[in-house]
């Protein structure tokens, strides 16, 4: 099996539905319903990542998102470098002093080496993985860190095209391909495995259908998903919230090839 060939595969088959992949301004609109959503979950990576932490050290996040993992390790770390290309995404950021906040893709980014590089959640998407995951590699001083989802996509979308077209589409790339894919580049990571609940929380019935229509392609209309997110999504407080399940991650971490 070439796991190269394999990962690009499954991404090409992915990028067929359109939408998420194809459109750059999705994470821009996806911001704050993203950051209410993954504001109060707990997946514990940073237990995985407590044992190479320390005040003196620096650390790169590539594709911060929102910077659920950036802010909470810069009260633990020196300096914490956060690189990513989703203007929405980068304004959720809070400020820190010791943060730097670099406006680009990873692919693309012109930072400093550190000694920690983490990249969460990102790779399900990226067509040319191996150069991706080598300039990891070459940034980390001490240990790169990677984790992905090993479960099912836990999205409204997902549920959405299940019970209107009687399948999820096709399957975003999982920890097990980035294990594989790892091992036929000569990297050995040592693996933690994390569960979480997963929980998507949007402010309304708008904010909802412009998420979930990026993703379904399109073979819905916009109203046959309007009917099936009613009849899906349940009112907590002022929010409208779908419960995606016990989430099944993995962590990958390695000390960089080059220093060894």
């Amino acid at each position: 099996m070439d796991w190269e060939a394999n990962w690009k595969n499954i991404v090409n088959e992915r990028a067929t539905l359109g939408g998420l992949f194809a459109n750059p301004g999705y994470w821009d609109r996806r911001a704050a319903s993203y950051a209410r959503s993954t504001q109060a979950r707990t997946d514990d990576f940073l237990t995985v990542m407590e044992p190479y932490l320390n005040p003196r050290k620096t650390l790169i996040d590539a594709g911060a998102g929102t910077g659920r993992h950036a802010t909470p390790l810069a009260n633990r770390l020196e300096w914490v470098t956060a690189v990513e290309p989703s203007e929405g995404m980068r304004a959720m950021i809070p400020p820190k002093d010791n943060m730097t906040v670099v406006a680009s893709t990873w692919e693309d980014a012109e930072v400093a080496p550190a000694d920690l590089v983490i990249c969460c959640h990102v790779l399900y998407g990226m067509a040319e993985p191996v150069p991706f995951i080598e300039k990891l590699d070459r940034s980390a001083r001490e240990r790169v860190f990677i984790m992905l989802r090993e479960s099912e996509l836990p999205h409204p979308a997902a549920a959405v095209r299940r019970q209107l077209l009687g399948d999820a589409g096709p399957r975003v790339t999982r920890f097990s391909d980035l294990f594989m894919l790892l091992m036929q580049m000569g990297i050995a990571p040592d693996v933690s495995f994390l569960r979480y609940d997963s929980v998507s929380r949007y402010k309304d019935l708008g904010e909802a259908l412009v998420d979930v229509m990026a993703m379904v392609g399109d073979t819905l209309s916009e109203a046959q998903v309007r009917v099936a997110l009613e009849a899906m999504l349940k009112s907590e407080g002022d929010e409208l919230v779908y419960h995606g399940g016990t989430v099944l991650s993995g962590v990958a971490h390695w000390r960089p090839q080059a220093k060894d």
